[in-house]
């Protein structure tokens, strides 16, 4: 069970609550993000290079993902940094590519293309394909035998698609329902999540239900 947890006492002020925060669109520049920029160093041009906002950790007893926004071919390289240090094994590119893969495959990550609309719902297919990266990672026979082991999302920004994504993770795994999942990723990851992808969230049907419940409960 997660660590975060909601209050179910009050759903009317929660939910009140979470539709005040403000989050901002996917498509935000990701400048502009909750998280300044922190890594640096020197590109071949002697231009300084960061990341473009701190990629963000959301972990629970038995899942680690990490937030990120889009890298991009000349910062790549601090993004491979940073998945290290967090024991990245896969990342899920939710967005139209901005960089080329080869890097993560010579630094022993596995890149998933899982792109879907931006300000729309995942699809079917990629709902199947997170799931699947999900369970097979985490829960399955042939789990990472690292218990550091982490699965990076991402989109442009790192506040809509890629939290969405991992929102989903926690109902179906952890037995969270949508204020519960959005409140634990917000509290880490400002301005993550907006109106629209809370109610599209609100009213998703679980398909794996590891966590025993959680998924489509009713926030009157």
């Amino acid at each position: 069970m997660a660590t975060t947890m909601a209050n179910h006492n009050q759903p009317t002020t929660t939910m009140m609550t979470l539709s005040r925060k403000g989050a901002a669109m996917d498509s935000t520049a990701s400048s502009s993000g909750g998280n300044a920029g922190h890594a640096n160093n020197n590109g071949p041009s002697g231009l300084s290079l960061t990341l473009s906002s701190k990629p963000t950790l959301i972990t629970t007893q038995s899942l680690r993902f990490l937030i990120m926004d889009a890298p991009r071919q000349s910062n790549l390289h601090l993004y491979i940094k940073e998945c290290k240090r967090h024991h990245v094994t896969d990342i899920v590119r939710v967005c139209e590519p901005t960089y080329l893969g080869a890097e993560l495959k010579n630094a022993g990550m596995t890149l998933h293309e899982m792109a879907y609309e931006d300000g729309q719902s995942p699809s079917e297919e990629v709902l199947t394909k997170w799931l699947a990266l999900v369970d097979e990672r985490f829960f399955s026979e042939n789990k990472s035998s690292d218990a550091s082991a982490t699965i990076a999302v991402h989109c442009v920004a790192g506040l809509g698609r890629a939290p969405v994504l991992v929102a989903i993770a926690l109902m179906e795994f952890e037995s969270m329902d949508a204020v519960e999942a959005v409140m634990m990723i917000r509290k880490n990851r400002r301005g993550a999540i907006n109106e629209k992808q809370l109610q599209y969230l609100e009213g998703y049907k679980c398909r794996m239900r590891k966590g025993g419940g959680g998924c489509g409960c009713a926030i009157m």
